[in-house]
């Protein structure tokens, strides 16, 4: 029970077979208390993350909306302090991939990928650190990805974001150390999600062959990094990138 006693908000938390999810289950587990975010895309989408949610006891905080906007930011930071008083570890996971050459890109991919993959880091986390601050003690996760650390074909926008939230991360985590917070980034290597299913055949066997273990990862594989930096184990990590990534990089 690593995390008993912590409230933990996770973004883009909903159902199927996301990090978020996985993320949850594995924070649930360990003893946090979950405040969560997803995106109902349907009403079929909004029951079964109900269902799911059941399973991590009765006391869940849930908030639904469109994360890069600042009201439903801070509807989510608003609701978990009014709820529990206090945010231990916030968990910046939603994301979306839409795959595009750049000579076929549109403004407005460009700009929506930005806003989900960056914009929401910002928001979120501008909004969260006051009371980590106060508290002085705090663990911020940001899920970056290995493109943007590498770069990808067919995802340059994708990869300036993650880029970005790499930066980010260091950057915050500088200045919030000395309040007894820090900041991380996880940088996953391909993952079998539902982002996945965005990219072509193509891109998939050429990236198995790219890959040290050939084979894409799970996203129950990626949570306990996640619990290893939200946990006293990870105290004296901040400002770093951790890949679990079938060594895609290596750094």
């Amino acid at each position: 029970m690593k995390l008993e006693g912590k409230v933990a908000i996770i973004t883009g938390a909903g159902p199927g077979n996301g990090i978020g999810r996985e993320i949850a289950r594995a924070f649930s587990k360990e003893g946090a208390t979950l405040s969560l975010h997803y995106l109902a895309r349907n009403e079929q989408v909004k029951e079964a993350f109900f269902e799911e949610v059941k399973d991590y006891g009765s006391d869940v905080c849930v908030v639904e909306g469109d994360i890069s906007k600042e009201e439903t930011a801070r509807s989510l930071i608003t609701k978990t302090l009014d709820k529990y008083g206090k945010i231990d570890i916030l968990i910046n996971n939603a994301g979306i991939s839409t795959p595009a050459l750049l000579k076929d890109m549109s403004v407005s991919n460009w700009d929506r990928m930005i806003e989900v993959n960056l914009r929401s880091v910002f928001l979120t986390t501008r909004l969260a650190i006051p009371s980590m601050i106060a508290q002085r003690f705090g663990r911020v996760i940001n899920i970056s990805s290995q493109v943007g650390q590498k770069g990808s074909i067919e995802h340059c926008h994708y990869a300036a974001a993650k880029a970005g939230v790499i930066g980010f991360t260091k950057s915050l985590a500088m200045e919030v150390g000395p309040y007894g917070i820090t900041a991380n980034c996880i940088a996953p290597g391909p993952i079998e999600t539902q982002l996945m299913s965005e990219v072509s055949e193509e891109w998939r066997n050429k990236k198995l062959k790219e890959l040290v273990i050939p084979r894409f990862g799970k996203a129950n594989e990626v949570a306990p990094t996640a619990v290893f930096l939200a946990s006293p184990d990870g105290n004296l990590y901040t400002g770093q990138t951790l890949g679990p990534n079938c060594g895609d990089v290596m750094l």
